[in-house]
């Protein structure tokens, strides 16, 4: 599960959000410079920023407090997508979003992580990230991609037939690969869930809300906000557990992102409904007021 199952899955759904990216979509970030601009910032700045707070102030043991860090390094999850379609999110920003987040969360996460390992120091014999470790990083993360964008590149109806399968069979892997994780490391997890599920529910509403809040404070449109708050919002937990159990060799540094992985669709789904309500009310008044008006 950890040495085969685990990379081959996220290599899956990389390749998915590779057949779905093209150099157009990296362009775009251009027509939407604010958006993109303030979504980086919260993702790559202020959450990290925030997460360390968090497990500060929850004083988890060093092991635990590597993985939330972790996790918060980690780019938005390609479920984003799926959450922002349902809930009238600006799709366009959130594959632009993604593409742009995998690149850099190649040089940011190990970063991260390092920062992480140097300050909580869970590990006696091991000093963190090194380069060929960052390297396996960067094969993880972005060779599938590019492969699939490869494929969409010079077999575009292939690629066209495989999107939707290959984008069913990640969500379906994501799931899998998570209880899997759960199960398998079941005792540890139960042991440690109190520990964990209050800082990581807390830790995804505070995504959520800051990436929907920080860009309508800024002036960004509201479908823009709805776009960048799931981007922030839906960590890519199956990257954090990679990492963690394929590259570190830690089940323990895997545990915040499995647990995570769990809550997330549940709160993803509630915040969700709260900003689409707030969406169709808001979408409602001006129209109101125009009809009272004539």
């Amino acid at each position: 599960m950890t040495t085969i199952g685990l990379p081959v899955a996220l290599g899956i759904i990389m390749l998915g959000l590779g057949l779905s990216l093209t150099l157009a979509d990296f362009a775009r970030v251009l027509k939407q410079p604010k958006a993109v601009i303030i979504a980086l910032l919260c993702q790559l700045l202020l959450l990290p920023a925030i997460c360390f707070g968090l497990v500060l102030a929850f004083q988890l043991p060093p092991i635990l407090a590597v993985g939330m860090m972790m996790l918060a390094a980690s780019p938005g999850g390609t479920t984003a997508n799926l959450y922002s379609h349902l809930f009238r999110g600006d799709i366009a920003l959130n594959i632009s979003l993604t593409a742009v987040n995998s690149v850099i969360a190649v040089i940011t996460l190990p970063l991260i992580t390092n920062f992480a390992i140097a300050y909580f120091q869970p590990f006696d014999d091991r000093l963190g990230l090194q380069w060929s470790k960052a390297l396996e990083v960067f094969a993880i993360v972005l060779l599938p991609v590019a492969l699939g964008m490869l494929i969409r590149r010079f077999w575009p109806k292939f690629a066209s037939g495989m999107d939707k399968p290959v984008r069913i069979a990640s969500v379906i892997i994501l799931i899998v690969v998570i209880v899997g994780a759960v199960v398998s490391n079941w005792a540890l997890l139960i042991s440690n869930f109190t520990q964990l599920a209050l800082i990581t529910v807390l830790f995804c509403v505070i995504s959520l809300t800051i990436g929907f809040l920080v860009p309508r404070w800024l002036r960004v449109g509201r479908r823009q906000a709805i776009a960048t708050s799931f981007e922030i919002g839906i960590h890519n937990a199956t990257l954090a557990i990679v990492i963690a159990q394929s590259v570190l060799g830690s089940v323990e540094l895997s545990l915040p992102a499995a647990v995570y992985g769990v809550l997330m669709f549940f709160i993803a789904f509630g915040f969700g409904f709260l900003i689409r309500d707030r969406t169709v009310a808001e979408e409602a008044a001006p129209a109101s007021t125009t009809s009272q008006g004539s």
